[in-house]
């Protein structure tokens, strides 16, 4: 059994996930907790060359091979960096994580549901996070909040967003003890307060 605690943050590109679990991860160090600040894709090692590839290959990629590719970072990460942290009793703070294939992939792609929540059952072991929060902001914000310079994730169109913030709320629905949605056009502070809240619980 981990013996630390495991959160993660999820939603749409330019929801504000980096600075809040930057805020985050300052505040619990400075209480004194030893934490673990990390990221999927890509946290090191081979993570890193596979974020690469899912980020900026400018070739045809299909859904299914993208799923895979992001599993395969998933299934590397747990094993090499999430759960050693877990079983030392650190406090992991991860940038996306399963909940981001199931929207990206499944409500996004439009890939099965059901298959999607099995296959990421094996890459992480059965693992899932204490707690789960989703940045919801609308997509036209989430679009200029990211600007011109866009990577392939970040090109897919307006539809392709709507649907993956939809998935965000379906799941959060769906697992309201582990998945708390916060209103992330509110201002920086007004997040982070509530953030520690949920946290503090």
């Amino acid at each position: 059994m981990a013996k630390g605690l495991f959160i993660t943050f999820e939603g749409g590109d330019g929801c504000g996930k980096t600075t809040q679990i930057n805020l985050l991860d300052e505040y619990l160090r400075n209480k004194g907790f030893k934490t673990l600040l990390t990221r999927e894709p890509g946290s090191k090692g081979l993570g890193i060359k596979l974020r690469e590839i899912l980020l900026n290959y400018d070739g045809e990629v299909s859904p299914v091979a993208e799923s895979f590719l992001f599993l395969a970072d998933r299934a590397q990460h747990v094993d090499c960096i999430i759960k050693p942290a877990l079983e030392e009793g650190v406090i992991v703070l991860c940038d996306r994580h399963t909940d981001s294939t199931v929207a990206y992939q499944g409500y996004g792609r439009g890939l099965d549901l059901e298959q999607i929540h099995r296959l990421n059952k094996i890459a992480t072991s059965g693992l899932k996070p204490d707690l789960t929060i989703v940045l919801d902001v609308d997509v036209e914000t989430s679009q200029k909040r990211v600007g011109a310079e866009k990577d392939r994730m970040e090109s897919a169109g307006i539809e392709f967003f709507e649907r993956v913030r939809n998935g965000f709320l379906e799941i959060a629905k769906q697992e309201p003890e582990r998945v708390k949605v916060v209103d992330s056009t509110q201002p920086i502070e007004e997040i982070h307060k509530q953030i520690l809240e949920l946290v503090g619980r």
